[in-house]
């Protein structure tokens, strides 16, 4: 329209109610769905032996207890106890109780689970790696630039600005 008004739901400086800008929305859908496609994209092209994510987050973190383990992964303490039973079941992980409390219950990665995690690392660059080869020159440069970012993303203790 010609008299500056929208119809989108924006103002004219282009914020959306929420306060933030047309553009940011635009790029945090387009990061979703890419890093979406990415993940299926690698979980189908290097399946791992079991969902390397509760593993991978002992081996970053160390031993930790169930509950601030079921927190960081995001599901519930029941949840996390049948998948923490089934890891251990296969070896995975142990679990003995906190010397700081014994009512909790400390999990750690065992070596064949690190060993599970690293093989999916491995296979997930090996698949990451051939995609990035196919890129321009000026394509796998942006990604090069971009990584502080995207891990400064990732980092659930990093600073909020």
């Amino acid at each position: 329209m010609t008299d500056g008004s929208v119809t989108d739901g924006s103002v004219p400086d282009g914020t959306v109610p929420d306060g933030t800008s047309d553009e940011g929305a635009d790029v945090a859908g387009r990061l979703s769905t890419v890093l979406g496609l990415l993940i299926r994209l690698l979980r189908r092209q290097a399946p791992a032996e079991v969902g390397p994510g509760s593993l991978a987050a002992l081996v970053r973190s160390g031993p930790m207890r169930q509950g601030d383990l079921a927190a960081r992964e995001g599901v519930a303490p029941p949840t996390l106890t049948r998948m923490v039973a089934a890891l251990e079941e296969s070896g995975y992980v142990v679990r003995r109780s906190d010397d700081q409390d014994r009512r909790a219950v400390l999990v750690s990665v065992t070596e064949d689970g690190a060993r599970v995690v690293r093989a999916a690392r491995a296979a997930r660059a090996v698949v990451l790696r051939d995609r990035l080869e196919r890129l321009a020159p000026g394509q796998a440069q942006a990604l090069l630039a971009a990584l502080p970012a995207l891990e400064a993303l990732a980092d659930d203790d990093a600073p909020q600005a």
